[in-house]
This record gives C-alpha cells, sequence and structure tokens, in this order.
C-alpha cells in the first residue's frame, strides 16, 4: 500500500518507521529542515513543504495514495491535509492533542475516517503496565468511558458463577468473553465464569474500581481499594 505522512516529528517519523518495516511505499510531507534532513538520512522519500497544501501533497503522490496520516502538531495543518486528501479518495487519518480532547472530536470526526490521541495512547500503554496482567485497558471511547479487558483470577467474587448471573454495575456492558486459551466471542448466558477466562467490558470510568472488584478480586483490586473502592461484590445474585 502507498501512504503519504505529514510531519517527520516523533509520531510522524515512528509511523513511518513501522510501515516501511511492513514493506510499504511512505512518502513524508515535511517543511522543518532539521526534520527533512533526518528522515532523509533514514532512507524516506521526503516532500519539503507545507502538508496543508494540495500542490505540496500532489507532489507528495497523493493521487495514488491509499491513506495519508496528518500527523504533525498543528491541528490547522492536519484538518486541512486530511480534507485535501479525503477529496482524493484516500483514507484519512488525523492527530489530535489531548488538550483537544473531546469537543474537537466530535466537531471533526464525521469528517475523518480517523482522529487519534498519541497521549492518549501512550497513557493507556503505561496504564496497563500499572494495572497488572490481569487488566488492560483497550481504548478511552469518550471523557468518562472506556473499554477494559480483564482476565477473572480464583479471588474474584463472581468466579463460579454463570454468565446470567454476573450483575455488572449499571454503567458498565459486557462486550465480548473468551474462556481461558480461546478466542473472544458474543457471550452466552450458560457459561461459566472460571479463572483466567477474559470478559471485555464497556464501562464509565466511575464504576471501572466496581467492575474490576468484581471481576479480579481483593489480591489483584488493590489500585481500586486504593482509589477508595469499598463495595463488595454487589450486583451479584
Amino acid at each position: 500500500m502507498r501512504f503519504v505522512i505529514i510531519g517527520a516529528g516523533r509520531v510522524g517519523l515512528r509511523t513511518a518507521r513501522v510501515l516501511r518495516d511492513e514493506d510499504h511505499d511512505v512518502t513524508i510531507v515535511e517543511r522543518d529542515e532539521p526534520k527533512v534532513r533526518r528522515a532523509r538520512n533514514e532512507g524516506f522519500s521526503v516532500v519539503d513543504g507545507d502538508g496543508s497544501r494540495e500542490t505540496i501533497l500532489e507532489d507528495a503522490g497523493i493521487r495514488e495514495a491509499d491513506a495519508l496520516g496528518a500527523l504533525t502538531g498543528d491541528l490547522n495543518v492536519n484538518f486541512t491535509a486530511c480534507m485535501i486528501a479525503n477529496h482524493y479518495g484516500c483514507r484519512t487519518i488525523m492527530r489530535i492533542d489531548e488538550a483537544y480532547r473531546e469537543g474537537i472530536y466530535r466537531k471533526y470526526a464525521d469528517e475523518v475516517d480517523e482522529v487519534i490521541y498519541p497521549e492518549r495512547l501512550g497513557a493507556i500503554g503505561a496504564k496497563n503496565a500499572l494495572l497488572g496482567g490481569t487488566i488492560r485497558a483497550i481504548a478511552d471511547i469518550a471523557q468518562h468511558l472506556q473499554i477494559v479487558e480483564l482476565t477473572l483470577t480464583d479471588e474474584a467474587p463472581v468466579n463460579g458463577y454463570t454468565i446470567s448471573e454476573l450483575q455488572l454495575p449499571a454503567d458498565a456492558t459486557m462486550l465480548a468473553f473468551g474462556k481461558r486459551g480461546q478466542p473472544l466471542e458474543i457471550p452466552t448466558e450458560d457459561l461459566s465464569l472460571e479463572d483466567g477466562d477474559r470478559l471485555v467490558v464497556l464501562a464509565d470510568f466511575d464504576v471501572l474500581s466496581e467492575v474490576r472488584q468484581l471481576l479480579v478480586g481483593e489480591t489483584a483490586g488493590r489500585a481500586a481499594r486504593n482509589a477508595g473502592s469499598g463495595s463488595g461484590p454487589g450486583g451479584v445474585n
């Protein structure tokens, strides 16, 4: 596949490296001379110029590209580049900074194929390391809404119950379930909950501690207790 990456900074250059390592054709657009030199020194094809200008994008091969990643730190450049690329039928990915958060996402989400928050993705990775192997954040859907994957432990209050007997908090919904060593799937009511099973849950931040305590238990739920969660296995009949 052919990709045009706007920006040879930390995010753009790393993305370009990954794509090239997978044998994709990558062209970078960058106007900062030191960044241009660095990208060229790494062997990339670089168009020196402003990624928000159509003539520059044409020089970068936007007519033949499959997708454009607008990954600079300038939201205006990113948005304009995506609008131009959309005109040429490209898939568009726009970077926004964490500071803009949900207001910008709601404003531009319908105009581009995907909006990414590099800082948020990095924070999710750090959070997973801190939480340990039984809890893994997958995505922050909105300011107060997150998808998490939890691995059931033998300390979990719901261990031994069936899916039909599991009652999560009102602001939490199970999306997928997988027995130990098996793929995730849509859960069925008669499946039992056992040590090592995985559950993917969509939950409001306010109830995440309760969800963790129910599915992971006291031993792995120390972080939840420290955050002030004193709830027991409520919600289970």
